[in-house]
């Protein structure tokens, strides 16, 4: 099944936006949470920055989020509800996975090939993340620098999501899953394709 992906611009900021909608792995299904969108943003000028939004929605007082803590770098993020966005360069098999938790806390990891894991470029900043809390959603913004190695070339990228609900369920979320169990470092998974952030116009993946 393709993804669902929607382009558009906004000029008044100069900026072009994939709106995108998270699907729930069929192996484990959830009833407190009603939707799961993605914006991923960049300004096609400075190629540095690129901003994901995601938009969460359902029943709060069944979905676990983790309290505000101070911005740091922590592993095992994905053990409770957690954000993702894997990058690569289209043709790539080296990535970069970014964790970002509605706590404030990010992980990033580099990886020279499928699940290798590799040293990280040590001059990125980290990412910001702002959470905003409401009756009925909670949204995430996280903006990040791309690497280095990233900022000239076309990028293939795959968002997903881990929730958790206060029973303990995790259910994971993705904008396109590969067969088989939850896996959103496999090569199926990254299916929104942007040409190089420096230039326009940007195109999604039809695989």
């Amino acid at each position: 099944m393709s993804p669902r992906i929607a382009k558009s611009s906004l000029m008044s900021k100069h900026l072009i936006v994939y709106t995108a909608t998270l699907t729930p792995h069929p192996a484990v299904s959830s009833q407190a949470v009603h939707g799961l969108e993605v914006c991923a943003s960049l300004h096609p000028e400075y190629a540095r920055a690129l901003t994901f939004t995601y938009t969460l929605s359902g029943d709060r007082g069944r979905i676990k989020i983790p309290s505000p803590q101070p911005s740091a770098k922590v592993d095992g993020l994905w053990r409770h509800t957690c954000f993702e966005a894997f990058l690569s360069g289209k043709g790539d098999l080296a990535y970069w996975e970014f964790n970002f938790s509605p706590s404030g806390e990010w992980a990033r990891y580099h990886f020279s090939s499928y699940r290798n894991s590799s040293p990280l470029e040590k001059d990125d900043p980290a990412p910001k993340i702002t959470t905003w809390r409401m009756a009925h959603a909670v949204k995430v913004e996280a903006s990040i620098h791309l690497p280095h190695s990233l900022r000239a070339q076309p990028l293939r990228i795959a968002l997903s999501a881990v929730i958790e609900e206060q029973n303990g369920l995790l259910s994971y979320w993705a904008l396109r899953h590969p067969p088989g169990k939850p896996d959103f470092h496999h090569s199926d998974a990254f299916a929104l394709e942007i040409d190089s952030p420096n230039v326009q116009p940007m195109k999604e993946s039809t695989r």
